[in-house]
C-alpha cells in the first residue's frame, strides 16, 4: 500500500473550529505507520512549535504550515453593505520545506494579524504573499479556496486564469490537492458537487503537467468525534444543535484518516496518494528548539567587551554599595563574574541593569528583587536588586549553578503604574518590531466544558448549574481524572478530600446514564482543554536580536499597541526567545504613594532604602499583630503568630515570611517557643550552628541545607545546589547517588556516621518545605519598609492603601475599619480639601478622594482641581456651577458629587434639596446646571462686547427648594451608590462588639450556611406590610448589614409577634435557619426563631466577659485605669480576669464576686485601647 501522508489538518489551535488534539493526532499517525504530519491551523501558528516537539519525540517529520485568509486588499477594513461590499476571504494552505519557509510563513501569519485584521480574521493578499515564497509550498486547497470558488461560481475559464498566476509565483512548489467529503453534493445551492471540481482541477494538472495531491480536512481525530466537534461549532457561533440555519459541516467525515482509508478514498487516483510523499522528502526536519538569543547590548566607548564593561559596573556600584571593598566582598563578585562570563550571560546582566536603573531615572519604584536572582552580589551592585546577598547569606549558585548552568531568570518587581514606562522604554530601545508580549491560551476547563456543552443541547440552566456544582471542587481534577476507568485511581483518591470524594462516585454515576446529562457530561469530558481563546501574560515580554518574526510567529491585542508572541510562555525560552518578567506591584505604588503624601503634609522626605531596619516602632507594630494593609504580613493566621513571636529583628521577619506556607507552618509553634526560651535549642552538630542559629536550629531555608551540605561533607556549590533541587522535587534517583557521597564527606570531616544519617533524614523530610531565603529577604524588606510608613506615619500611609484600593469595595470597606481601628477619622469627599484620591489634610484626617465617586471621572476631577488651584476655594454651589464648566460638571457628574457628599461643607443646603423639583426643572441640579450655563454665556458675551462689564448684569440665584433631609439610612444607601460603602458612617457601628460577638455570619455570606442555623445582625432598611387572600397580616423585610442585605417574609404567628422590632431603622440581632423554600429546594429563604435589639442582645445574650492581661502589662497605673473602667460600666454581667504568663505558658483565672459590668461596645473598645483583649460568654 502507497504510503499516504496528512497534509490539511486543524488542531485545537484553529480556535472552536478544530477539535484534535496534537498528541493524540500525532499517536494516531505514529499507530498507523504514517511518516510524517503536517499542521494546517486557520490563520495561526500557535501550535507551531508544540506540534514540531511531539512529532520529533515520535519520530515523526514534522510540517509546518498554515491555512491562511486570502483577500483581494488586506489593508480594507470597512465595507459598505448598501454598495454590495463584503469581505470574500478565501483559503490557502502554505506548507514551509526549510527554515527559511518557516521564517517566511511565520512573517505573512504575523502580518496577516498586524496588518491584515479584521474582526477576528487575520488575513494576507497576493501583493504581500509573492514577497514571501522561499520555501513555501503551495495547493489549490479545499473548496473555500480561491481557485475551487472560482470554479463553482465563475467558471473554468476564470479559474485557470488565476491558477497561473500561482504557477508563475510557485512553479514546482504548487501541488493541486483533492479531497472527498460526503454531503458536499451540492455547494452553495449551485448543483455543482465537490467532486464536479475535483474533475476540472484534474483537468488543470494533466493540462498544465501539475503534481496532484490528496488531504483530508481534517478537524477531529475519530469519526466519532463528530459530535462534540458540531457542538465546538455551536459555542463558537453561540448557536444550539437543534437551530435550524446554524453553521455545520456537511458531514463526519472531517477527520483525521488511516493510511488505508485514505488510499481506498483515492484508489483512481493512486499518484494523489503518492505525491503526498513526495511534499514529506521535500520538506527539511526542522526543530524550533534553541538556546536563548540575547539582543545586542550596546557599549559605550572605551569598552571592548560585555564582560569588561559588566566588570566596571560591578564594582563600580560594589564602591557605593560597600564602600571600601573587603576580601569578602572582591572573592564574592570575582567568583560570580566568573561564572557569568562562562555561562555567556554578561548581556543578560548588561540589560537588566539597564532597564532596572532608566526606571529609577523615571521615576518608577523598583522592588528590591523577587526569587533567586536576590542571591547575586553582581545584581545587587549593579542595583537590579536591593538586598546584600552577603550580609545575609544568600547564595549566587542558587541563582546560577556553575556547574549545570541554564538560563538566569531576573524577574523585576515595579509600581504599577509605572510599569508600562519601563516596557515602553525597552520597546524604544530595541526597537519595536524586536519587543513582543507573550500570548496565554484559555482552555475550556471541567465546569466551563459542562457550562457551555449544557447551553448548546439546550439542557436547562438549572440542571446544568447543578452538575456544574456537583463536580469535585479540588484544584486541578480534570473530567477525566474523575472518569478514567472502572474506579477513580488511587492517587486521584489521596488528592481529594471525603467530600469531593463523595461527589467524584455521584458525578461518575451522572456520567454513566443514558440521558442528556450523561450525554452532555461525556461530551464536555471530549472537549476539555480545547483551546477557547486567547489572551496575554500578565507580565512577561520578549525580547530578539532581530525582527521577532524571524523567531516566532506574532499576533496583536486590542488592549495593547505591542505585538504578542504566538507562542506561549512555556515554550518561549526552549524556542531561544529572551523572556522577562516586567511585574507591576501595587505595594511599590502604595509605598510611592505614601512617600509622596508625607512630603506633602509633613514636609518630609522619605527615601524607602534608607529607612532603618532597627525601628523599634515598626517592631511594635509587627508584635502586635498589626498588619493590615502590610505587604505579605496581613493574614489573621500570619497575625495570631506574630503576636507570639514578638520578632524584634529583620531576620525574625524573614523567616515568618518563609515558615508561613503550607507545611513548613506546623513549625511555626517550635520557632516562636525556642525564640522565647520555652523550648530547647539543639544543634545535631556543633558545625550546624553556624548557620541554623538565627533560625533557632530549625532548617527553615533551602539556602541552609545548600551551606551545611558544602561545610559537612564538602560539597561544591554546584552539587550543593543539585541537592537543594533534588530534594524540592524529591528525585528519588538524584538523592540516592548523592547520599553516599554526603556520609564519605561528613566522614572526611571527622562527623559520626550516625548524626550524619539523620541529619540527611531531616533533610528530605523538610527540604521540600523549605523555601527560598532569597525571595523571603527581598518581601520581608518590602513588608518592614509598609510597616515602617504604617507605624510612623499612619494616616498617610493609609490614604495611600485606601488609593491604591478605591476599586475594590470589600479591601475598601476592611481598610476603612482598619483606619477607625487605628483612631484615623475618615472623611467624605469635599469640594474644597479633597484631591483625586485619598490624601490627609493639615489635621491628620483622612480624606476621600474625588475620583473615587462613581460617576466622576479624572477629566472632571483635573477641572474641579485646576479651577480651586487658580481662584481658590468654591464659596457655594452656586459660585460652583458659575466657576466650573459644565462640560466637566454635567448632570451625572454633579449627581455623584452630591449624593457622595462632596458639597456637604456648603451651608444651608443639605443632599435631599439637589434632587428636590424646582421651578420647570425636574431637579434642582439641573436649574443650578442651567443658572451656570447662563452666567458663562453672560460672562463669555460680555467679555467680547465693546461696552462689556461683567459686574453689570446679575441673574438671580434659584431659590433652594424647602424639603426634609433624607432619613439617615436612606442617606447611606444613597451615599453607598457612589461610593460603594458607608462613609457618613453606619447605624451599625455603634453595635460592633454586638455584630462581631453574636452574629454568626456576614449577610454577603449566608448563601454559604444553606440548611444551617444562623444569627444575623442588621439594620431594617425596608418594611412592607402586605394582607393576604385569607385576610391574614403579612410582610416583607430587608435588613442590611456591612456586606450586603437580605429579604425574608414573615407569615401568621411570626409576623404578628416580631413586626414591631422590624421598623425601618431598628438595628436587630435575628436567630433563624436559612432553610430551602417549600417546593423550591433551588431557592432558600430565612425562616426566623427569635428577634432581639441589638442595643439589648449583650444583656440578654451575655452572661460573663473574661478580661485576659498579660503578666508583663500589669502596672499600678493600669490596674487603677481598669478599676476605673469597671467602676463606669456597673451592670449584669460577670467579670473574670485571666493572667497570662507567656513565659511559663501557664494562666490564671479568678473571678470577681463583688464587680459586675454591662457588656457592651463601649466597654469592649476602652478594653481594646489598653491593649487589653477579652472573650464573652
Amino acid at each position: 500500500m502507497p504510503q499516504f501522508t496528512h497534509l490539511h489538518c486543524h488542531t485545537q489551535f484553529s480556535l472552536l473550529d478544530g477539535a484534535s488534539d496534537i498528541r493524540k493526532m500525532m499517536d494516531k499517525a505514529k499507530a498507523d505507520g504514517q511518516k510524517g504530519v503536517a499542521l494546517t491551523d486557520h490563520g495561526n501558528m500557535f501550535g507551531a512549535f508544540q506540534f514540531v516537539n511531539e512529532a520529533n519525540k515520535r519520530g515523526l517529520k514534522p510540517i509546518l504550515g498554515c491555512e491562511f485568509y486570502l483577500v483581494k486588499d488586506r489593508h480594507k477594513k470597512q465595507f459598505l453593505r448598501s454598495r454590495g461590499e463584503e469581505d470574500v476571504r478565501y483559503h490557502q494552505l502554505l506548507l514551509a520545506k526549510n527554515r527559511t519557509g518557516y521564517e517566511n510563513l511565520s512573517k505573512l501569519c504575523s502580518l496577516g494579524y498586524i496588518e491584515g485584521l479584521y474582526g477576528k480574521y487575520p488575513r494576507i493578499d497576493k501583493e504581500i504573499l509573492q514577497q514571501y515564497t522561499e520555501g513555501v509550498i503551495a495547493t489549490s486547497c479545499c473548496i473555500g479556496a480561491e481557485i475551487p470558488q472560482t470554479i463553482v461560481h465563475k467558471g473554468e475559464e476564470a479559474a485557470e486564469e488565476l491558477l497561473k498566476w500561482w504557477l508563475d509565483i510557485f512553479g514546482e512548489d504548487y501541488y493541486i490537492e483533492l479531497q472527498r467529503h460526503r454531503g458536499m453534493e451540492n455547494i452553495d445551492g449551485t448543483g455543482i458537487s465537490q467532486e464536479d471540481v475535483n474533475q476540472v482541477l484534474l483537468k488543470f494538472a494533466k493540462k498544465y503537467n501539475l503534481k496532484v495531491i490528496c488531504t483530508n480536512d481534517s478537524h477531529y481525530i475519530e469519526e466519532e468525534d463528530y459530535l462534540p466537534h458540531d457542538i465546538l461549532l455551536c459555542i463558537n457561533t453561540n448557536s444550539h444543535l437543534e437551530d435550524q440555519d446554524r453553521f455545520r459541516f456537511p458531514s463526519s467525515d472531517f477527520y483525521f484518516k488511516t493510511q488505508d482509508e485514505m488510499n481506498k478514498l483515492f484508489a483512481d487516483v493512486p499518484q494523489a496518494v503518492d505525491y503526498t510523499q513526495e511534499i514529506l522528502d521535500k520538506v527539511e526536519p526542522l526543530n524550533l528548539a534553541h538556546d536563548v538569543l540575547l539582543p545586542a547590548f550596546p557599549l559605550p566607548k572605551g569598552f571592548k567587551t560585555q564582560d569588561e564593561y559588566l566588570r566596571h559596573l560591578t564594582f563600580e556600584g560594589a564602591r557605593k554599595r560597600y564602600g571600601t571593598l573587603t576580601p569578602e566582598v572582591e572573592e564574592r563578585l570575582n567568583f560570580e563574574l566568573e561564572v557569568i562570563k562562562n555561562s555567556g550571560y554578561p548581556g543578560y546582566f548588561l540589560i537588566v541593569q539597564d532597564f532596572t536603573s532608566t526606571a529609577r531615572q523615571l521615576g518608577v519604584s523598583v522592588g528590591p528583587g523577587r526569587g533567586s536572582a536576590a542571591g547575586s552580589a553582581v545584581a545587587y551592585c549593579l542595583g537590579i536588586t536591593n538586598v546584600d546577598p552577603i550580609k545575609y547569606d544568600l547564595l549566587f549558585e542558587r541563582f546560577l549553578n556553575p556547574e549545570r548552568v541554564s538560563m538566569p531568570d531576573i524577574d523585576i518587581d515595579f509600581d504599577d503604574k509605572g510599569r508600562d514606562q519601563v516596557i515602553n522604554y525597552v520597546v524604544d530601545k530595541y526597537g519595536r518590531n524586536q519587543v513582543a508580549q507573550i500570548i496565554t491560551y484559555g482552555t475550556m476547563a471541567a465546569r466551563s466544558s459542562l457550562r457551555d456543552v449544557g447551553r448548546v443541547m439546550d439542557i436547562p440552566l438549572p440542571e446544568v448549574d447543578r452538575v456544574a456544582k456537583s463536580f469535585p471542587t479540588a484544584l486541578g481534577v480534570s473530567l477525566a481524572d474523575i472518569l478514567e476507568g472502572d474506579d477513580l485511581s488511587e492517587k486521584m483518591k489521596e488528592k481529594l478530600n471525603s467530600e469531593d470524594l463523595e461527589k467524584a462516585y455521584n458525578f461518575r454515576k451522572l456520567a454513566n446514564g443514558d440521558d442528556d446529562i450523561a450525554k452532555m457530561i461525556q461530551t464536555a469530558r471530549k472537549l476539555e482543554g480545547s483551546v477557547r481563546n486567547t489572551g496575554i501574560h500578565a507580565c512577561g515580554v520578549v525580547i530578539t536580536p532581530d525582527d521577532i518574526t524571524k523567531y516566532v510567529p506574532v499576533t496583536v491585542a486590542k488592549d495593547s499597541d505591542l505585538l504578542v508572541s504566538q507562542f506561549d510562555n512555556s515554550v518561549a525560552e526552549a524556542a531561544g526567545l529572551l523572556k522577562m518578567d516586567f511585574l507591576g506591584l501595587k505595594t511599590l505604588t502604595i509605598i510611592k504613594d505614601a512617600v509622596r503624601i508625607i512630603e506633602e503634609v509633613r514636609g518630609v522626605k522619605i527615601v524607602p532604602d534608607e529607612i532603618p531596619l532597627d525601628d523599634p516602632a515598626t517592631y511594635e507594630l509587627f508584635q502586635k499583630g498589626e498588619t493590615v494593609g502590610i505587604f505579605q504580613y496581613e493574614s489573621e493566621g500570619m497575625q495570631k503568630h506574630l503576636k507570639d513571636l514578638k520578632p524584634n529583628k529583620f531576620e525574625d521577619l524573614i523567616a515568618m515570611n518563609a515558615l508561613y506556607r503550607p507545611g513548613p507552618l506546623q513549625y511555626i509553634p517550635n520557632f516562636i517557643a525556642r525564640k522565647h526560651g520555652r523550648e530547647e535549642i539543639t544543634y545535631d552538630l556543633p558545625a550546624t550552628e553556624e548557620f541554623l542559629k538565627e533560625t533557632y536550629g530549625i532548617t527553615v531555608y533551602q539556602e541552609q541545607v545548600m551551606l551545611l551540605s558544602q561545610k559537612l561533607a564538602g560539597f561544591t556549590k554546584g552539587e550543593a545546589d543539585m541537592l537543594r533541587k533534588a530534594m524540592g522535587k524529591k528525585k528519588r534517583d538524584v538523592l540516592d547517588d548523592m547520599f553516599p557521597k554526603f556520609l564519605e564527606g561528613c566522614k572526611k570531616n571527622g562527623h559520626p556516621e550516625d548524626i550524619c544519617r539523620k541529619i540527611w533524614s531531616d533533610w528530605e523530610a523538610f527540604a521540600s518545605y523549605a523555601f527560598n531565603k532569597s525571595h523571603s529577604t527581598c518581601y520581608a524588606y518590602v513588608a518592614f519598609q509598609t510597616a515602617y510608613l504604617k507605624a510612623n506615619y499612619p494616616a498617610e500611609f493609609m490614604a495611600s492603601v485606601l488609593s491604591n484600593n478605591k476599586d475594590n469595595i470589600s479591601d475598601l470597606t476592611k481598610f476603612l475599619r482598619e483606619c477607625k481601628r487605628m483612631g484615623l477619622k475618615v472623611l467624605g469627599p469635599d469640594i474644597n480639601e479633597s484631591v483625586s484620591d485619598f490624601t490627609v489634610n493639615q489635621q491628620g484626617q483622612i480624606r476621600f478622594g474625588l475620583s473615587a465617586l462613581k460617576g466622576v471621572g479624572e477629566g472632571p476631577v483635573e477641572e474641579i482641581l485646576a479651577e480651586r488651584e487658580k481662584n481658590g476655594p468654591f464659596l457655594s454651589i452656586f459660585d460652583f456651577v458659575k466657576r466650573l464648566n459644565t462640560k466637566a460638571a454635567n448632570k451625572k457628574v454633579m449627581e455623584s458629587l452630591v449624593l457622595g457628599g462632596a458639597f456637604d461643607g456648603f451651608e444651608n443646603i443639605h443632599r435631599a434639596q439637589f434632587f428636590a423639583p424646582s421651578g420647570k426643572y425636574d431637579s434642582f441640579i439641573e436649574h443650578i446646571l442651567k443658572f451656570g450655563a447662563e452666567y458663562q454665556h453672560q460672562k463669555s458675551t460680555a467679555a467680547t462686547s465693546l461696552f462689556g462689564d461683567i459686574d453689570a448684569f446679575e441673574i438671580p440665584e434659584p431659590e433652594i427648594p424647602n424639603v426634609e433631609p433624607w432619613p439617615l439610612i436612606q442617606l447611606l444607601e444613597k451615599e453607598k451608590e457612589v461610593t460603594g460603602i458607608y462613609i457618613s458612617g453606619h447605624p451599625l457601628d455603634d453595635y460592633q462588639v454586638e455584630v462581631e460577638r453574636f452574629a454568626t455570619c456576614a449577610l454577603e455570606e449566608i448563601d454559604t450556611r444553606k440548611g444551617q442555623a444562623v444569627k444575623l445582625a442588621g439594620i431594617v432598611s425596608k418594611v412592607q406590610h402586605r394582607i393576604s387572600k385569607k385576610g391574614t397580616g403579612w410582610g416583607l423585610f430587608t435588613i442590611q448589614d456591612f456586606t450586603g442585605s437580605l429579604e425574608f417574609p414573615l407569615f401568621s404567628d411570626d409576623y404578628q409577634q416580631y413586626k414591631s422590632f422590624l421598623e425601618p431603622g431598628n438595628c436587630v440581632l435575628i436567630s433563624g435557619t436559612y432553610e430551602a423554600r417549600w417546593g423550591r429546594e433551588d431557592e432558600f429563604q430565612l425562616r426566623i426563631n427569635d428577634v432581639t435589639m441589638l442595643e439589648n442582645a449583650g444583656s440578654k445574650l451575655a452572661s460573663s466577659i473574661t478580661v485576659k492581661i498579660p503578666v508583663e502589662q500589669i502596672s499600678q497605673e493600669m490596674l487603677e485605669n481598669l478599676q476605673q473602667l469597671v467602676n463606669e460600666h456597673k451592670g449584669p454581667h460577670d467579670l473574670n480576669v485571666a493572667l497570662l504568663d507567656f513565659t511559663n505558658r501557664n494562666s490564671l483565672e479568678f473571678v470577681s464576686k463583688s464587680l459586675k459590668v454591662n457588656v457592651n461596645n463601649d466597654f469592649v473598645q476602652a478594653l481594646e485601647k489598653m491593649g487589653l483583649k477579652c472573650n464573652i460568654a
